[in-house]
């Protein structure tokens, strides 16, 4: 019982960093971007190793001793494309209203810092002539902003769902794994949280109202670890409220494909629009190593 709660509070820090996304957003004078780049490129290597390394040879050993060593090996690979797969489908039938990792230009934070300062001009979605290329469409159509900025929100926390039940089975299982792999995500939902704010702050002009939003979209990984692990024991626990070993493989290698897929799709094409020249792969390596060392040293 003491994992479980230690799983969950661990899902409870990864979501809650939309917060610090949000909280970047209002008080950073500038935006470093560099930074940003170096730490969803590290985020992404976190998951790539420990998907590849750890999570994905778990859900083997899992298999093993239910279905032997040939299928153990059919089923784990079938579960880390299924993984993969299932996140596809949400990420196409939950697409973001705009991408939740396009970057936003120093024109567009400026308002947030100095409330003396114009709001900046964009090109509508109606076709009016744009004043500032390249930026994001915050034009004053406060309803059409805060509709946006609110299906970022849903879109972003339905996508968390998955993610939260990763986290939560990996610190499940191996506490230390846990931690690396909710790092990892805290990371990653950092972008999300300045996506989420910015439209409403633009919409609403109240930084507090931004803030409850950007945390509530990550509030769903929590939540989704919670009714998915609820949805487990009710499905196939055992008496004793154990998730059998070989279903917990299973698990292992859907929750392998979807770190994968967060890692190709989101965080690494993130991490080069942020950066310059190899900063995204100085982030991915860093965040191998550290894994890797972590890893080691915890045998």
């Amino acid at each position: 019982m003491e994992n479980v709660w230690i799983a969950f509070g661990l899902t409870v820090f990864a979501g809650m960093a939309t917060g610090i996304g949000s909280i970047i957003a209002f008080t950073a004078r500038r935006t470093n971007y560099r930074f940003l780049s170096v730490v969803t490129g590290f985020s992404a290597g976190v998951m790539l190793y420990v998907s590849f390394v750890e999570i994905f040879f778990k859900g083997v050993e899992s298999l093993t001793e239910q279905y032997g060593d040939y299928w153990s090996h059919w089923i784990n690979a079938a579960s880390f494309f299924g993984g993969m797969l299932l996140i596809g489908v949400i990420d196409n039938l939950i697409p973001a209203a705009e991408n939740p990792h396009e970057i936003h230009s120093e024109v567009e934070f400026r308002p947030l810092h100095d409330p003396t300062a114009p709001f900046p001009e964009f090109k509508s979605a109606v076709g009016t002539p744009a004043v500032t290329e390249g930026l994001h469409d915050h034009s004053p159509h406060h309803h059409k902003l805060m509709r946006m900025g609110l299906f970022t929100a849903l879109a972003i926390a339905i996508h968390n769902f998955p993610e939260g039940l990763a986290t939560f089975l990996a610190a499940l299982q191996d506490p230390s794994l846990g931690v690396a792999l909710a790092v990892a995500i805290a990371l990653h939902n950092i972008p999300e949280g300045i996506s989420v704010s910015v439209p409403i702050f633009y919409a609403t002009g109240n930084r507090k109202k931004a803030f409850l939003y950007s945390v509530l979209s990550g509030l769903a990984e929590p939540v989704g670890a919670g009714i998915g692990y609820i949805a487990l024991l009710f499905f196939v626990g055992g008496n004793n409220g154990v998730i059998p070993p070989h279903f917990m493989g299973i698990l292992f290698g859907g929750v392998a494909g979807i770190m994968v897929y967060i890692s190709l799709d989101e965080l690494l094409p993130t991490s080069r629009a942020y950066g310059k020249g190899h900063d995204s792969l100085f982030g991915l390596v860093a965040g191998m190593i550290i894994m890797a060392l972590s890893l080691l040293l915890m045998k």
